[in-house]
């Protein structure tokens, strides 16, 4: 029990560094991702929102592994399905930080990459890209698959996963439309998905993950019907 709660304190920590290492990366890029008509921000300023995805990026898997152990014998086929959808969800923001890199530097270095100004903006639009598909569709996907679960076997109060479902759907519906040029970001629509983690991070810290009523035996024809 006591590792338990040190895997969930653990992944509860990952989940805070998934949210300041995104949070600072955006604006540091110069307005990538919210701004067609904005370039790169300055080759110290990009250089330093790309360390920090990729300290996202293993945040993002950090997460998935943290909880797979706690998850597993609940539903192993969605604590894999998650695990996969986090590498998933890590490897799009890792291709968005290697296409803009060229844009703005030379490995070992300090000298401009000379590319010609499209090349650039075409590096430039990979990584908002890459910021759409990853964190935009992706990790709505993973949010909806962890949430199922614990909401289907009460691992975490209710209004958790609801949270969960309901901004996956948010996020989902907003960057589809905005892929296909119906809109623009809208950031408030991300609330839900942002407050759920918040809570199912301090879920974790609090009590972990298990069931409201331990000593509850489900019937088999229940559980056959639970999707893991």
């Amino acid at each position: 029990m006591f590792h338990d709660r040190r895997l969930a304190r653990a992944a509860a920590a990952l989940y805070f560094v998934t949210w300041v290492t995104s949070v600072l990366a955006l604006p540091l890029y110069g307005g990538s991702a919210t701004d067609s008509t904005a370039g790169l921000a300055s080759r110290a300023s990009v250089l330093t929102a790309s360390v920090l995805e990729v300290v996202l990026a293993l945040a993002v898997v950090g997460t998935s592994l943290l909880l797979y152990p706690l998850l597993r014998p609940h539903g192993p086929a969605a604590a894999v399905g998650y695990v996969a959808l986090r590498t998933l969800e890590a490897s799009v923001i890792l291709v968005g930080v290697v296409a803009v890199l060229p844009a703005v530097a030379r490995p070992a270095t300090t000298a401009s990459p000379g590319l010609d100004p499209a090349v650039g903006a075409g590096l430039h639009l990979l990584h908002d890209w890459t910021f759409i598909v990853g964190p935009g569709l992706v990790n709505p996907v993973n949010a909806t698959v962890l949430a199922l679960l614990l909401l289907r076997k009460q691992l975490v109060p209710r209004f958790i996963p609801v949270l969960g479902l309901v901004g996956g759907g948010m996020v989902a519906t907003m960057n589809v439309a905005v892929m296909f040029g119906l809109t623009g970001p809208i950031p408030l629509l991300a609330i839900p998905l942002f407050a759920w983690e918040i809570c199912l991070a301090s879920a974790l810290v609090l009590r972990g993950i298990r069931p409201n009523s331990p000593g509850k035996h489900h019937s088999p024809a229940l559980t056959a019907g639970v999707v893991a």
